[in-house]
Order: C-alpha cells, then sequence, then structure tokens
C-alpha cells in the first residue's frame, strides 16, 4: 500500500483546503512531520485513517466529538479525500462526515448525511465511480489492506506510547492488543465453543441423571414398605457413580418386594381355610331355620283352609246355577237382536216418509209403489226435449264460432294488405344488402393481403428492439471483458517482472553443495542470491498467465456474441424496415412516407387498423348467405299471403250462407222445447225434478216393507225364548237372565273352589314331613350370628387377597422400573462418555486441566506464538538500534498465580542476563518499542496475506535518544528504503529536521492550521 495524495477540507484543526502531496514526500524514503504543539501533525494521520476505514483511531472517535473544523465557513464542507495504490490498483477515497449545514431556505442549521465514493483509475478512461456505500466501500478497503481499522493503526501509523505501554504491560493488556491485532477470536470461539458443548453434555448428562433418579423415586413409591427398608441413596445428578447406586439399591428393594409377595400368598392360604369352615357353619343353620319356619308356616296354612270351607261350598252352587242359565242365552241373544232389528227399520220408515207430501204419510207399500210407476212414464216422455235442448246448445256454440272466425279473417286480410303495401320497399333493402356484402367480400381479400406482411415487419421491429437492448448488454460485458483481460494481462507481466528481478534467488534454491551451478559452472556457492520481499515463484506466475489467457478467452467469447447479435438486429431492422406489399395505402403504411426504421408502435398502429378494418369487412361479407335468403324468404311470404288473403275471402261467404242455416233450425227446435219445459227453466231441470221424486218413492217403499218384516221376527223370537226358560228350570224368562254368569266369572268361581281344593291337599301333605317335625322341636337356629361369623372370615380373606395382589403388582412395578432404569443407565453411557471427553478438551483449551501444565488458554498460546515471531522480527532491528547489546525474547514462564504465554523479556548481552522489558531506560524503552513496532508490523502484513505496506508514520519519541542511538535508529528507518518503503516520522525534535531533509510542517494560525512542504527542491505551501 502506497499513500499518493491527500486533500484535508475543514478537518480538525484545517480550516481550509490543505494538500498532501506523499509522492514528493516518500521520493527520499524518509520524511519528517513536525509542527508545534496542538497545530495538527496527529490530525493529518487521523485523515489518514478516516479516509480509508470512515473513522480516526482510538478515544478520538469517542460518541459526542464533531470531526468538523471549528475555524471553518459555514459553507465549506468537511471532506478528505485520499489517493493510494493498494493491491495494484490506483484508487481514491472521497469521504465526508455527518454534518451541520445551512438550509437552502430559511434559516438554521440541518444535519447532512455522511457520504462516501470511491473511484479506480483506468489508463483508457481515467478516473471510475465505483461505490457509494459505506459498506461496500469498508468492505473493499478492509480486503484490499488486508487489515481491521485497529490493526492498520497498530501497523501503519504507529502510535505515541502505546509500544512503550505494550512492553510494560502485563500478561492479560498483552494478551488485548495481540488479540485485536491478530484477530484470535476463532481459537477464543473454538473455546467457547468447547465450553458450550461440555455445558450441553453436562446438562444432558444431568438430565439423564434426573431421569434416572425420578425412576429410583418412582421405584421407592412402587416399593412401599419394602423400600423403607434400605434408604435411597444420596446422590446428585451428574455425581460419579449414580447409576450403580440406583441399580443395586433397586435390586435390594425387588428382593424385599418378593419376601412380602410369598408372606400374602401364605396368609390368603389360611383365610381362605377359614372361611370354607365358616360357610359350612352358616349353612347349617340356615337349613335348620328354613325347617323350623316351614313348620310354623303349614300351621297357620291349615287354620286358614278350614275357616274358608263355608266360601268353597257357596261358590260351588253359584257355578251349577249359572251352567243352567247357559243353556237359555241363545234365545235371550237371539231376541235381543231382533229387538234391535225392529228399532232400525222404524227409524228407516220414519226418514223416508219425512220427504213425502202430507197426503202419503200414511200410505201402505202398493200405493207407494203404483205412484212410482207412473212418474217413471213421465220421466221416460222427455228424452226428446233433452236431445232438442243439446242441438240447441250446439247450434249457439257454432255460431259463435263462426263469429270468431270472421273477426280472424278480417284481421288476417287487414295484415297482409299493410305488409303488400311495403313489398317493394322491403325488397329493395335486401337487394341493396346483398350488394354490399359482396363489396366487403373483395374488400376482406385485400386488407387478408395486407395484413401478413403488417404483422411480419410487426414482428421483426419488436426482435429488432429487444436485439437493441441486448447489443447494449453485450457491448458492457465487452467492455468488462476488455478490462477484465488488460488487468490480467498487466498483473500477469508484473508478476514475471517481479520474479525474473528476483531469478538468481530461485535457480539459488536449486543449488546443491559440491554440484555445479547451471549458471557460473562453479562448485562452489558462498554467497548464493536470497528472495526479496514479495518473491513471485514460477507456480504463481502461471496462474496469472492461465488467468489472462481465460480473460482473454471470454473477451474473444464476448466479441462473437456482440458480432452474432448485431447481426440479428441488421436482420431485424431490414425486415422491419422493408416496402409494403402491393397495394399499399400511404395514408395508413408508415413506410409511405420515406421512414427508414418505423417504430413498433407505428407497426402495432398500422396492424390494428388492418385487423380492424378486415374483421369489419369479413363480417359485412359473411352476411351474403344470409341477404340472399333473407330475401327468397321474403317473396315466399309475400306470395303466402296473397293466398291466405283470398282463402279468407272465401270463408266468408261460405259463414253467411252457414249462418242462415242456424238459425232456421233454431226456430223449430224452440217450439218443442217450450212445451216440454213446463213451468221449470229448462227441459233438463224439469227431468232432474221428476227423478228426485222417484227416488224418494223407491226409499220409502222399501222401508215399509223391512218395518213389517222385523215386527214379525221380534214376536217369533219372544215365543222361543219362553219356551227355553221353562226348560231350563226358571219360572220366567228374567228370572234366567239375571241368573246367567259370564264365562269369565264362571272361570273366577272355579279357580277359587280349585285353589282351596290343592291348598287343602297341600298342607295335608306338609304335615305328614317328619324332618319338619323334628326340627320344630329342636331349639330356635342362629343364622345371623353364623352369618357374622362368615363375614368377619370373607373380610379377612379379601384383605389377604388384596395384600397378595398388591405385593404381585410391586414385583411387577418394580421389575418394569427397573428394567427401564437400567435401560436409562445404557443409553446415558455414551453421553457420558462423550461429555468426558469434551470436558477433557475443553478444560485442556480453557487451562484449567491438569495437563495443561503452564495453565494456558487455547487463544493465550496462539498469541504466544505471534509474540514469538515478533519478538524474533523485532529482535533484528533492535540489535542494530542497540549495537548488538539487547535481544527481545518470548517467556511463557508464570508469574505469580497468574497463567503464562504472553512475557516479554530482554536479553542483555554485556550482562548475559535476561531481565523483565519494565526495567530499560527511557531512551532505551524508545528504541525497543520501535523495533517491536516494525516487527509486529512485518508479522501482521504476513499475517494478512503479504500485502505490502511502501508507508509507514512513527509518531514521537526520539526525544529521549543520545546522538549516537538516534543515529542507529536512523539507519534502520533509512535502511527501510531498500524494500522501496518510505517513513514518516513524527517528531518535535528539532536536531531531526537537520538530519531530514524531507518535511511537512504543520503551521498553527489564528484561522487554522495549515501545511508546508520542504523537500530538496524548496519550500512550497
Amino acid at each position: 500500500m502506497r499513500l499518493h495524495r491527500l486533500d484535508i477540507t475543514a478537518f480538525g484543526p484545517f480550516g481550509a483546503t490543505q494538500e498532501i502531496d506523499f509522492d514528493a514526500l516518500s521520493a527520499a524514503g524518509l520524511f519528517l512531520l513536525h509542527g508545534p504543539t496542538g497545530a495538527g501533525k496527529t490530525s493529518v494521520l487521523d485523515a489518514v485513517c478516516y479516509a480509508l476505514y470512515g473513522a480516526v483511531p482510538g478515544a478520538r472517535q469517542s460518541p459526542g466529538t464533531s470531526l468538523r473544523s471549528d475555524h471553518a465557513p459555514a459553507d465549506l464542507p468537511t471532506e478528505i479525500r485520499l489517493e493510494l495504490t493498494v493491491g495494484g490498483r490506483r484508487l481514491e477515497i472521497t469521504r465526508r462526515p455527518a454534518q451541520p449545514r445551512p438550509k437552502k431556505r430559511g434559516g438554521g442549521h440541518t444535519t447532512e448525511k455522511a457520504q462516501s465514493l470511491l473511484r479506480a483509475y483506468d489508463t483508457e478512461r481515467g478516473w471510475q465511480a465505483l461505490s457509494r456505500s459505506h459498506q461496500e466501500i469498508g468492505e473493499e478497503i478492509t480486503q484490499l489492506i488486508g487489515m481491521s481499522r485497529e490493526q492498520f493503526c497498530q501497523v501503519v501509523l504507529l502510535p505515541q506510547g502505546d509500544f512503550a505501554r505494550f512492553l510494560r504491560a502485563d500478561a492479560e493488556a498483552r494478551g488485548k492488543l495481540l488479540g485485536r491485532l491478530f484477530d484470535t477470536r476463532r481459537f477464543a470461539a473454538v473455546e467457547e465453543r468447547l465450553a458450550d458443548l461440555r455445558r450441553a453434555a453436562e446438562n444432558q448428562v444431568r438430565s439423564g441423571d434426573e431421569q434416572i433418579l425420578a425412576l429410583a423415586q418412582r421405584i421407592a413409591q412402587a416399593a412401599g414398605p419394602a423400600g423403607r427398608e434400605a434408604a435411597m441413596p444420596e446422590v446428585q445428578p451428574g455425581g460419579p457413580g449414580l447409576a450403580d447406586a440406583v441399580l443395586g439399591w433397586a435390586a435390594t428393594a425387588r428382593s424385599s418386594a418378593r419376601e412380602r409377595l410369598d408372606i400374602a400368598g401364605a396368609s390368603v392360604a389360611a383365610a381362605e381355610s377359614r372361611r370354607s369352615a365358616a360357610r359350612t357353619a352358616w349353612d347349617a343353620e340356615r337349613e335348620l331355620a328354613a325347617l323350623q319356619q316351614r313348620y310354623a308356616e303349614t300351621g297357620r296354612r291349615a287354620a286358614a283352609s278350614e275357616a274358608g270351607r263355608a266360601g268353597h261350598d257357596d261358590a260351588q252352587e253359584q257355578l251349577r246355577r249359572a251352567r243352567r242359565a247357559d243353556r237359555v242365552a241363545p234365545a235371550l241373544e237371539l231376541r235381543d237382536e231382533a229387538e234391535r232389528a225392529y228399532r232400525r227399520a222404524s227409524a228407516a220408515r220414519d226418514r223416508s216418509r219425512s220427504g213425502l207430501p202430507d197426503s202419503l204419510a200414511d200410505a201402505g207399500a202398493e200405493q207407494l209403489a203404483a205412484l212410482e210407476r207412473r212418474l217413471r212414464e213421465e220421466l221416460g216422455g222427455l228424452d226428446a226435449a233433452r236431445r232438442a235442448e243439446r242441438r240447441s246448445a250446439e247450434i249457439d256454440s257454432e255460431r259463435t264460432a263462426l263469429e270468431r272466425e270472421a273477426r280472424a279473417d278480417d284481421e288476417l286480410i287487414r295484415d297482409a294488405d299493410g305488409w303488400l303495401a311495403g313489398w317493394e320497399a322491403t325488397r329493395d333493402g335486401l337487394l341493396a344488402r346483398i350488394e354490399a356484402a359482396q363489396e366487403a367480400a373483395t374488400r376482406a381479400e385485400l386488407l387478408a393481403g395486407r395484413l401478413d406482411p403488417a404483422r411480419r415487419r410487426l414482428d421483426a421491429a419488436r426482435r429488432r428492439d429487444a436485439l437493441a437492448d441486448e447489443a447494449v448488454g453485450a457491448e458492457d460485458r465487452l467492455g468488462r471483458a476488455r478490462e477484465h483481460a488488460l488487468g490480467t494481462r498487466e498483473h500477469w507481466l508484473d508478476l514475471r517482472e517481479r520474479r525474473l528481478r528476483d531469478i538468481a534467488a530461485e535457480l539459488a534454491r536449486e543449488l546443491v553443495d559440491g554440484e555445479a551451478c547451471m549458471v557460473c559452472g562453479s562448485a562452489g556457492h558462498p554467497r548464493p542470491a536470497r528472495a526479496g520481499d514479495g518473491h513471485v515463484d514460477q507456480a504463481t506466475e502461471d496462474a496469472a498467465e492461465a488467468a489472462h489467457r481465460r480473460a482473454e478467452q471470454a473477451r474473444t467469447e464476448a466479441e462473437h456474441v456482440l458480432g452474432a447479435v448485431r447481426e440479428r438486429y441488421a436482420a431485424a431492422r431490414a425486415e422491419a424496415a422493408e416496402a409494403a406489399g402491393a397495394g399499399a395505402d400511404s395514408a395508413e403504411d408508415p413506410d409511405a412516407g420515406g421512414v427508414d426504421d418505423p417504430t413498433a408502435a407505428e407497426l402495432a398502429a398500422l396492424v390494428d387498423t388492418l385487423t380492424r378494418e378486415h374483421t369489419l369487412a369479413h363480417r359485412t361479407a359473411a352476411g351474403t348467405h344470409a341477404a340472399r335468403e333473407a330475401l327468397a324468404a321474403a317473396e315466399r311470404e309475400r306470395t303466402q299471403r296473397t293466398e291466405d288473403r283470398r282463402q279468407a275471402e272465401r270463408r266468408a261467404a261460405a259463414r253467411t250462407s252457414r249462418r242462415e242455416g242456424l238459425d232456421s233450425e233454431q226456430e223449430s227446435l224452440e217450439e218443442v222445447l217450450a212445451q216440454a219445459r213446463g213451468e221449470a227453466g229448462s227441459v233438463t231441470e224439469h227431468a232432474a225434478l221428476l227423478q228426485n221424486r222417484v227416488a224418494l218413492l223407491v226409499e220409502a217403499v222399501t222401508t215399509v216393507r223391512e218395518e213389517e218384516d222385523a215386527a214379525a221376527r221380534l214376536k217369533e223370537a219372544d215365543d222361543r225364548l219362553a219356551d227355553a226358560a221353562f226348560r231350563a228350570g226358571f219360572d220366567t224368562p228374567q228370572a234366567a237372565a239375571d241368573t246367567l254368569l259370564a264365562e269369565s266369572g264362571q272361570r273366577a268361581l272355579q279357580h277359587r273352589i280349585d285353589a282351596w281344593q290343592a291348598e287343602a291337599a297341600a298342607v295335608a301333605d306338609r304335615l305328614a314331613e317328619t324332618d319338619a317335625r323334628a326340627a320344630a322341636g329342636r331349639a330356635p337356629a342362629a343364622p345371623d350370628a353364623a352369618r357374622q361369623v362368615y363375614d368377619v372370615a370373607e373380610r379377612l380373606l379379601r384383605d389377604a387377597s388384596a395384600a397378595l395382589a398388591s405385593a404381585r403388582e410391586r414385583c411387577a412395578e418394580l421389575g418394569r422400573l427397573s428394567r427401564r432404569a437400567a435401560d436409562e443407565v445404557r443409553g446415558l453411557g455414551p453421553v457420558r462418555e462423550e461429555y468426558e471427553r469434551i470436558a477433557r478438551l475443553a478444560g485442556l483449551t480453557a487451562g484449567t486441566s491438569a495437563d495443561n501444565e503452564r495453565k494456558m488458554r487455547l487463544e493465550s498460546y496462539v498469541l504466544a506464538a505471534r509474540l514469538e515471531q515478533v519478538a524474533a522480527a523485532a529482535t533484528a532491528r533492535l540489535g542494530r538500534m542497540s549495537s548488538g547489546r539487547y535481544e527481545l525474547v518470548h517467556s511463557d514462564a508464570r508469574t505469580g498465580g497468574r497463567r503464562a504465554g504472553l512475557g516479554l523479556h530482554v536479553i542483555d548481552a554485556w550482562t548475559g542476563r535476561e531481565r523483565d522489558t519494565a526495567t530499560l531506560s527511557g531512551g532505551e524503552t524508545f528504541f525497543a518499542s520501535l523495533a517491536l513496532a516494525l516487527g509486529l508490523a512485518d508479522v501482521v502484513t504476513d499475517e494478512a496475506g503479504g500485502v505490502r505496506l511502501d508507508t509507514l508514520f512513527i509518531d514521537e519519541g526520539f526525544g529521549s535518544l543520545d546522538e549516537q542511538t538516534l543515529d542507529e535508529v536512523l539507519d534502520v528507518l533509512d535502511s527501510l528504503r531498500e524494500r522501496d518503503r518510505s517513513v514518516g516520522i513524527v517528531s518535535h525534535v528539532g536536531d531531526l529536521r537537520r538530519r531530514i531533509p524531507a518535511q511537512l510542517e504543520v503551521v498553527k494560525e489564528r484561522h487554522g492550521s495549515a501545511v508546508r512542504h520542504r523537500v530538496a527542491d524548496g519550500i512550497s505551501d
């Protein structure tokens, strides 16, 4: 990285724009940055850091501080512009911090957002903008430089006193600084990751142990008293031996439970024997009590049977009389039915006579029948009159139909006359419609011939426009490919040139002692060439050449793609601009006016117009057949209407003669109907009145005859009933009816008789039983006492059975839980082994393990290796600065109770002893710090990927050196020019102004600081 130019505007103490030419200052290799205290020397370095990273170093970027100069005018914005070369690219970075500015309208100020701009220089096109994003610019610069802001401030801007404090700091402070510089967060992340894994594995083990302890609690609950005989082991989750203790305790609980199961089985057997004996005694007492109760009950039943004997005899007598009365029952039922039939016939006779005239109220059946016959004869004489009446109604209907037909024919004639009056106009309109359709067909054919070419030209115009955009993209890709190819070529040639510069060192690596050199032929190699910084090997050169060839191939492919796109564009353009087909209308075709490249919109409008006209013409032409059909239909309708009119006139003449015949027939029918109707309104009404009278007479004759028959049957039934009662032994029919008993009553009497007889027989049988009589002579039985003894035995058996079932369940549950506990222990085994392995690794990386003898964390171990490299690199320069007296060495010894790894000692060659760097004097501390800073810069540069740092700044400390030491320090700094580096020294020491000709002076003035360049040619502002 090499700085070329820095422009500072309204930044820090600088009120105006200050320009710093680092190319002029770096020409001598060593330049001095000096000025009075507070003038702004450090602000120059802050501006460099702000331009690169958008922030200034250290506490100067604390919240609330402003980068804007208080001396700057309100309309002059704060801006930093830095031009540098890094990674083989020349860049320009411009940054403006957030700052207040006057409002464009009105008074007051507004805060303007921070702005950034990154540009790159191209040899052909000049400065090209790359990005305006703060984040993108920051990522790009960090990637190119290979260092973060903290690393840059420590390596390039060697700060005031920081490395002196680093020399005197303890291991923890050194670790913080080195961690920022070398970015060892990944190793700290490894420590944290292992710690997290250890905690996760420990949680898994604890969770598994908690599951096992939970199963142990359930085993204790399931074991009950057996579990209380041996206390559950007192262990905590994660403790050693927990699994074995729980499994052993569970085995003891299972053994105790099985012993209790055997005891419960014996108790159940004894309880069953006691219950069986109590059951036998209880059954004997119940049997004795039953026999004694049976004998007592038999005595009570015998007394009750004797008391019911009189009722039994009465029931037998009542049943005999009822059975004699059953022989009279049919005659009684016959007489009752005859009486009911007579009453019904009398009621029907009275109803039928109610509709007759009073003169016929007492008429007999024969008189009523004769009157019926006379009325039927009169009704038969009305048939001819009814036919005449129906014909009269038909004549009225025919007259109505004739009137309706006359009205319809009149309407038809009027409609035909009106339609025929407009026939000429209708025919002319249809003929014009046919002619228009034929003309439209001709125009549709013409438009169809123009529409297809117009559509092809529109498609070509659209392809032309799309290919134009594609050509722009292809040109852009070709430009980028050419730029990339040029860049890879320059990079390859640069690497080739650098390799050729150090080709001697590359050949020297192949030298073997005793073998001839392929260049000079000598077998001795006293001083073989060594590769300088940034040496390029053949593999790197070959890779760059391959990258260049790939870039050239990509450029060639991009050129081919662009050529193909341009050819397709020219073809589409020619097709879109070709002349329209024959018969094109100049008012409608864009080409007709001489337009070379019609637009797609113009062609689309032409296609739309032609499409609409073609659609309209085609639709009109499609109506030709319909128009001809309409004309033929109209002519057919004219013929039909003419014929219909003639037919209607003929029907009108026929209706007139028909109407006269109907009137004559109607007059003759009216004379017959007047005689037949009599006083009724019509013949039908007169016939209905006669039919009603005939029906009433028929009903009256029938009911009178049925009443006479019912009276004869009733008299005959009375005679039969009296004879049946006498034969059955009853004085009167009424006596037989009173004695008569229903079948259900007779069955009830028979049941009472049979029940008394069965009870008497059963009592006699039970009085003959000897065992009941013997039991009655014994003492009263006590079944309740025997039942109580049995209940006690039964309860004891249930308790014993419940205890046995509980013991079995406990044994089964203990077995199941013990198996689960064993499964949990086996499943937790791999997890516990994994935890122990991770715990050992975590303890080793954290420095807490006994295997880590120096108690060094992993990050500290890596930083110790880096510190060892820094000490070795610093010693190379410290030896020259101290005339070979001092040497920096890394120490991993522990001090006090602290961890080892980041100690830094100095070896004094004069005394041969190793001592702490805190014992150095002020001057010794400065050049040791400077050597350490330069060594650190080399190591960090190598760590960052070998990015070359061509510009360094050293801030203060030279005032503590004597003349000889100052000369030696300046010689070391001057030797940095061997690597084409430039070093800027920030100092107040006046002697340096004499020793270093290239100077940048910062002058403190009332209106803000300014810079002045002092080079070999003179002074410039």
